[in-house]
């Protein structure tokens, strides 16, 4: 028999076969419940996230100035966001071409892309290309925390597919592409589009053109390295590719890319993002105050300042190049600001460089200074420089820092006496003084170190209040605000705005109290005002939110604090001072034009500190210089040398925007005939007769002169030195009435005398202190009695422009009843009207 072969069935239908087939099903229903439970649980974490995220991104606070100009911003990341109509419509395309240019194919991820990366990374050896999708970015920018760039882990890669995936269900492509150029960053410190394109061109986002669009779009791939700034040519070959792309795409044409890749790439000069300085510093503490500083980083605050940028810069320069000139002076013995500064840049590298920290720098000694300038109607601040470079010290010394005042304080002290009846014709004393009585440099002596604030000191003996205010004679001011009283005086200084302790002793009277350049700035305005002020010096106008919601503005409110004729008064007094007086170098040597202004000069004791205060009817500006620690700034440093240069030349910033206008006279102001030997009504026989030097020959000169008083302040006597009480004057005279003159401040005659023993100045000697202790020791020769608090006599020496030594010299007509009454008579006759009620 035939053997017939076996039969075999086909392998599909072989044990093992169906075997392996069923053990593949199995495993391939157990993946695919896997990987829908994976899937489900990675798609549960992604819808688990916030995606109100998205559209709340952190936007800058951004500062300007009064003519809407940016002037800083407060943020943690650089950012303004816009809407998509605020986009230039190149920009959506640049950024489709050079990052996803299958955005509008895929569905959040493409795969395609990460299949042409995977092969073309191998083909190369190294990763050379992503696959990220504009989508997927969006994610990584938008949660941080929950997928850190830093994760390279296949599992913060799986819940960024799956958060692309739910973003793209959640927002249209338009709105995806609006957020993605809201929140990227695209170096430098800007984040989004539109803090770029200011940034990087001056310009809105909106605005943008085809080159500067494809440029964003290009620094996209690495901001920093292709940074206009840093790397200009490799910025432009990055926009020439985004261009490629775009003709690629067919989404420009190729005459516009012809056009587009020849073209130079134009970009603004570089500035700091967060504009370093005192007046910014100041906004940002304000507005984290009033909002929390979590709300003033991130809430997109549009706040607008009273600054003015252009006259901000100009002070802050004004200021540099004259403490520079200072530091220069013959006789300056401190550290510069030059040495500090190369010590605080090396600092600066080595801890930058270094991963341990740094030695602590050592804050600055150098000399300091700080300027206000305030408007006079509001009290809005215009300038505010705080000190010479903010990077060294942000302590702000025009706010901050107490320091005596010196002469600066005196018009209030004159503004004290002439609301209490005195006026700018009341004859005051200008001769030695017991310092006892003053207690300025010392606790005992002569104030012969408080001369005028000029080199040539000499004491003039009697004369008017006027006079003794624009030559800044410190003897006659003391004598003045001792009639005047403290209870005069520091209420006064209060409303004008002197929040800070004044002491309640004489050398108050010549600003020997601590005081604020800001506090000074606004007390002055009450002279320009008519004896108003603003109530408070701000310098945040208004505020909005990121919908252009008002959230804060600002009113200014006045407060009167002398008489309107007071105000005056002090005013003629002071544009005197820069007339002829402690400040007329303004005029004569600074360039200064003769505009309606008035100012003082402010010289502290033993020259620590220098200020002016000064003003036109528009603006009023504030200088100070000096150390942080106390120091003689040099020897003779006077204010019209230090402070008086640097407030001229911000007051010629000022004359464009801010024109001074004439201070005009209120009503109640007169004019009289006072003689200068007596203070009251000039009559015809008011003569002196004096020699002619040349000649030899005697001559009659008239001693009277004409001055501005109110009805209140005017004498109503006549001369009772020349004419025993006849009556020549412009005013009226009521008949039983005599206007007390000036008087004694206190009794000396049971104050043991002092006796000098040597010198009190050793070396330079400005202020000729030594002649002042031969006149005490010559006037107690003569009355055995410590030099007098108010004299009747001067003693001339080695003083410039006097006589023989050891002469003295008598007043030039002995009044009958000398100028000195009962302190007594001050208390009981005057009786000052009452303040005007507040009118605007």
């Amino acid at each position: 028999m035939w053997d017939l072969p076996r039969y075999k069935p086909p392998f599909y239908r072989r044990t093992w076969f169906l075997s392996v087939l069923t053990f593949c099903g199995l495993v391939a229903v157990a993946g695919g419940g896997w990987f829908l439970y994976e899937r489900a649980q990675w798609q549960k974490k992604a819808a688990a996230f916030d995606y109100k995220k998205l559209e709340e991104m952190e936007s800058a606070s951004v500062i300007y100035d009064r003519s809407g100009r940016a002037l800083g911003r407060i943020f943690i990341q650089n950012r303004d966001q816009v809407g998509a109509d605020e986009l230039s419509p190149w920009l959506y395309k640049a950024a489709v071409a050079a990052e996803d240019i299958r955005f509008y194919q895929h569905s959040g991820v493409d795969y395609y892309g990460i299949a042409r990366a995977a092969v073309r990374n191998y083909q190369a050896g190294r990763t050379r290309q992503g696959a990220s999708t504009l989508t997927q970015q969006l994610a990584r920018n938008s949660f941080p925390v929950e997928l850190p760039s830093e994760d390279r882990g296949y599992k913060r890669k799986l819940l960024e597919i799956f958060v692309a995936q739910e973003i793209e269900r959640r927002f249209s492509k338009p709105k995806i592409l609006e957020l993605y150029l809201n929140r990227v960053f695209f170096g430098d410190g800007f984040y989004g589009a539109e803090s770029a394109s200011r940034g990087y061109f001056f310009k809105h986002a909106k605005d943008l053109n085809l080159s500067e669009a494809a440029t964003l779009a290009g620094l996209l791939k690495s901001p920093n390295k292709l940074s206009p700034w840093r790397n200009h040519k490799a910025c432009i070959d990055q926009r020439n590719y985004v261009l490629g792309r775009m003709l690629e795409l067919k989404q420009i044409s190729k005459e516009e890319y012809d056009s587009t890749v020849g073209q130079d790439l134009v970009v603004k000069n570089r500035q700091p993002i967060h504009q370093d300085s005192y007046a910014m510093d100041l906004v940002a503490q304000q507005v984290i105050a009033q909002y929390g500083r979590d709300s003033a980083i991130s809430d997109g605050y549009r706040i607008y300042t009273t600054i003015d940028g252009d006259l901000q810069r100009k002070a802050e320069k004004a200021l540099r190049e004259e403490l520079d000139v200072v530091e220069r002076h013959e006789g300056f013995d401190h550290q510069t600001f030059g040495k500090y500064d190369l010590d605080f840049r090396a600092h600066q590298r080595i801890a930058a460089s270094s991963d341990s920290e740094a030695n602590t720098l050592a804050p600055p000694a150098y000399l300091q200074g700080s300027v206000v300038v305030l408007d006079n109607a509001t009290g809005g601040i215009l300038t505010l420089v705080g000190g010479r470079d903010f990077g060294h010290s942000s302590f702000n010394r025009a706010i901050f820092s107490r320091r005596p005042a010196g002469t600066a304080f005196k018009p209030l002290v004159y503004a004290a006496a002439f609301e209490k009846g005195f006026g700018p014709g009341t004859v005051l004393q200008d001769a030695v003084i017991d310092n006892r009585q003053v207690m300025i440099g010392g606790q005992t002596g002569i104030l012969g170190e408080w001369g005028p604030e000029r080199v040539d000191n000499k004491y003039e003996g009697t004369i008017p209040a006027r006079e003794a205010l624009v030559k800044s004679k410190n003897a006659a001011t003391i004598r003045l605000g001792m009639m005047t009283g403290m209870d005069r005086l520091l209420p006064l200084a209060k409303l004008a705005g002197i929040e800070s302790v004044l002491r309640p002793f004489p050398a108050t009277y010549l600003g020997s109290s601590e005081v604020t350049l800001m506090e000074m700035t606004l007390a002055n305005t009450i002279f320009p005002n008519g004896g108003v002020r603003p109530d408070k010096a701000f310098i945040i106008q208004r505020i909005e939110d990121q919908g252009g919601n008002v959230v804060f503005e600002a009113k200014p409110g006045r407060v009167r604090v002398i008489r309107d004729t007071t105000a005056y008064e002090i005013h003629t007094c002071l544009a005197d001072v820069l007339d002829r007086g402690t400040a007329d170098k303004a005029y004569t040597e600074l360039g200064l034009k003769k505009f309606p202004l008035g100012g003082k000069t402010g010289t502290a004791y033993n020259f620590t500190d220098a200020w002016f205060l000064g003003y036109s009817s528009a603006v009023t500006c504030g200088v100070w210089a000096g150390f942080d620690k106390p120091a003689t700034i040099y020897r003779g440093a006077f204010s019209n040398e230090i402070a008086l240069p640097v407030w001229a030349e911000v007051m010629k910033s000022t004359f464009a925007t801010y024109r001074p206008k004439e201070i005009v006279p209120p009503k109640g102001i007169i004019k009289v005939e006072l003689c200068s030997a007596s203070g009251q009504l000039a009559t015809d026989k008011c003569f002196e007769t004096v020699e002619n030097k040349e000649t030899g020959e005697k001559v009659q000169r008239s001693t009277t002169f004409f001055e501005i008083a109110t009805e209140e302040q005017a004498p109503k006597s006549g001369c009772e030195v020349h004419n025993g009480g006849a009556n020549r004057s412009f005013v009226k005279v009521i008949p039983g009435e005599e206007w007390p003159r000036a008087a004694l401040a206190v009794d000396v005659s049971a104050v043991q005398a002092v006796v000098m023993k040597a010198p009190t100045v050793l070396g330079f000697d400005p202020y000729n202190s030594a002649q002042s202790v031969s006149n005490a020791i010559a006037m107690s020769s003569l009355n055995g009695q410590t030099a007098p608090v108010n004299s009747s006599a001067v003693v001339t020496g080695a003083a410039p422009g006097t006589g023989a030594e050891g002469e003295v010299e008598v007043r030039r007509a002995e009044p009958v009843k000398p100028q000195m009454q009962e302190q007594a008579v001050l208390d009981t006759t005057i009786k000052p009207p009452p303040l005007p009620p507040l009118d605007f």
